[in-house]
């Protein structure tokens, strides 16, 4: 039997080899008759289980190339614990530190991957686990003192192009992945880099398609309502990202915290697809879109991390 039988995919050197080329699955018994059909790109499949992967090795290798990293350098970044994992990862895959500012707000899965990758991390309390706009730029404002001492990079994720390099690749793979026959691209906005780089792939590569951007509810400041505490991990700053471009989305849909943490629920129960809060909301913001184009059409999303990293909230206790 060949390596051809298997349909085996050719070896890649190193860890940072099996980033990318996830797969793309399609989900049915969510989905109510007479909606579009409605497909997710699996980031989970990643090597640390999240999109972020793609993000931090483009952000890294750009800022070694350039010299911003030095050799044996300290990488700094604020973070809600998904890009910090990913950035431990490739830090620990090229052989260089990494400083997190953290807060508690985020779940302590997150927490302890990062740590066991090598991560050194500063803690920010918050208010009662919310999350807010002052939490996010307390741990900004941390990070930016840390990242100026010697040796040290401050990755600085709201504000680097380079991490919005990262998601073409993405775009690129759903593009084939579907043939071109793509409708609506649906995905929450935290830095606002992955719907971006995807969503200007597609484009590039002659898509016309609908972008749909998803944001809690309770934090509505991309469709010009009042920064609010949600639960959502990941998603809703709470003031607009610098490298935000209202320009390139189609409409902006909101989702509740509870919206968001009952689908994910359903999906691990219904689809057997275990995934985070954001990934919900995602979802639920498709499935109104699918809805609306009806049969024919092919919406895509994102299923942005496992759910794994949630276990020790109230997403997946016992109801």
């Amino acid at each position: 039997m060949t390596r051809s039988d298997l349909n085996l995919t050719p070896l890649r050197a190193g860890t940072l080899g099996g980033i990318g080329h996830t797969p793309l699955i399609e989900l049915t018994n969510v989905v109510p008759r007479g909606s579009a059909r409605l497909v997710a790109k699996f980031e989970p499949a990643n090597p640390t289980g999240s999109m972020k992967d793609r993000m931090a090795q483009a952000a890294v290798s750009a800022a070694v190339q350039d010299g911003r990293l030095v050799p044996g350098g300290t990488v700094v970044e604020y973070t809600a614990g998904t890009t910090g994992i990913s950035l431990a990862f490739v830090c620990a895959a090229r052989g260089y530190r990494l400083h997190v500012v953290f807060s508690d707000a985020f779940s302590q899965e997150k927490l302890r991957t990062m740590q066991a990758f090598g991560a050194e991390i500063t803690l920010v309390p918050s208010d009662q686990g919310r999350i807010t706009q002052q939490l996010i730029k307390e741990m900004i404002r941390v990070s930016h003192e840390l990242g100026g001492q010697p040796g040290h990079w401050w990755c600085d994720q709201l504000n680097n192009h380079d991490a919005i390099e990262g998601y073409h690749a993405l775009g690129s793979e759903l593009w084939e992945q579907t043939e071109g026959s793509l409708d609506a691209f649906v995905h929450a906005v935290g830095t606002a880099h992955s719907i971006h780089g995807v969503s200007r792939e597609l484009r590039r590569r002659g898509a016309d398609v609908t972008v749909v951007a998803v944001e809690p509810a309770e934090s509505a400041v991309l469709s010009g309502g009042t920064s609010g505490a949600h639960r959502i991990e990941g998603i809703g700053i709470g003031f607009l990202p610098p490298l935000w471009h209202p320009e390139e989305i189609s409409e902006i849909q909101t989702v509740s915290t509870e919206e968001a943490t009952h689908m994910a629920r359903r999906l691990a129960r219904e689809e057997g697809l275990f995934a985070g809060v954001s990934t919900g909301a995602n979802v639920v913001a498709a499935l109104r879109v699918a809805e609306r184009l009806g049969e024919g059409a092919t919406v895509a999303t994102i299923v942005c991390d496992s759910g794994l990293r949630y276990l020790s909230t109230d997403v997946f206790r016992p109801q």
